[in-house]
């Protein structure tokens, strides 16, 4: 059985994160790998002292999650990078996605700043979800948005977000954005696509398209209106420069977004991926 990776760093937002992370396993027959990312192999009695207690505390999460979860949640102290733990230890479990808490500027975010969060959005073998530490979890994710783009990687995000409707039983909220009026008519073609790809599949949908200056902020803003509970972006492909600085949209969403953000790498999925 497959396992969601959920990184901890024992924060109230990565305990947050940990409860979603068990609704999600259960709905989709997965299991839970809960991992503390040690930076170091090095010894000493303080590093020592700091592992036992991290062990400890996971252990102790593991055995109040356990009876919630249908499958086995496990834990392990792995080392190195944060980015590069989580990943590889992403692909070898063939995990269906990495679940961490963010925390403004402490916690697990200290670790995602400018390449760190490059990096795993735009090289993680899965999808992966972050939430804030202010997310409450009682609340229904009843809004699931999706913003579209005329692009070829835009609408590899449908699938996902399908999953996600299907989990939690959400409405989607297609949110088509185009630059200038003259890409109307291609965007009206991208959204019917959609909204027949939805219909089929037997999920609420509404639909609305607008102009943008902004992506992030024209996303944020429609999140605002409708109430939306999650976002669905992807990191879209980019030239290996852009991969150097801050700014992307995918980092954009994830360090100003108040929601859950599904951070989708681009592949090739099917017919509605084209």
């Amino acid at each position: 059985m497959k396992s969601i990776i959920v990184g901890t760093d024992f924060s109230k937002g990565s305990y947050v994160a940990l409860d979603v992370a068990v609704d999600i396993a259960n709905k989709m027959g997965t299991n839970i790998k809960l991992i503390w990312v040690r930076k170091d192999k090095s010894s000493s009695d303080e590093k020592d002292q700091t592992q036992r207690l991290a062990v400890d505390k996971m252990q102790s999460l593991c055995d109040e999650h356990a009876p919630r979860l249908h499958g086995t949640i496990t834990y392990e102290v792995k080392y190195g990078a944060v980015a590069d733990v989580l990943g590889e230890e992403a692909k070898k479990l063939n995990s269906p996605m990495i679940v961490i808490g963010t925390n403004g500027a402490k916690g697990y975010e200290r670790y995602w700043r400018g390449s760190t969060a490059c990096r795993i959005m735009l090289e993680a073998p899965c999808p992966t979800l972050t939430i804030r530490e202010g997310f409450d979890f009682n609340r229904s994710l009843q809004n699931i948005v999706l913003p579209l783009r005329i692009n070829p990687y835009s609408r590899q995000k449908v699938p996902y977000a399908a999953t996600m409707a299907k989990i939690f039983g959400s409405r989607v909220h297609i949110l088509g954005l185009i630059e200038n009026v003259h890409s109307m008519g291609t965007l009206k073609s991208y959204l019917k696509q959609v909204e027949e790809f939805f219909a089929k599949e037997g999920i609420p949908f509404t639909c609305i398209g607008r102009r943008y200056e902004n992506f992030t902020d024209s996303v944020l803003q429609y999140c605002s209106e409708i109430k939306g509970d999650m976002v669905v972006v992807n990191t879209e492909k980019q030239r290996l420069i852009t991969r150097l600085f801050l700014g992307t949209n995918a980092q954009q969403m994830v360090h100003h977004a108040q929601i859950p953000v599904y951070c989708i790498q681009p592949k090739e999925i099917g017919s509605i991926a084209r």
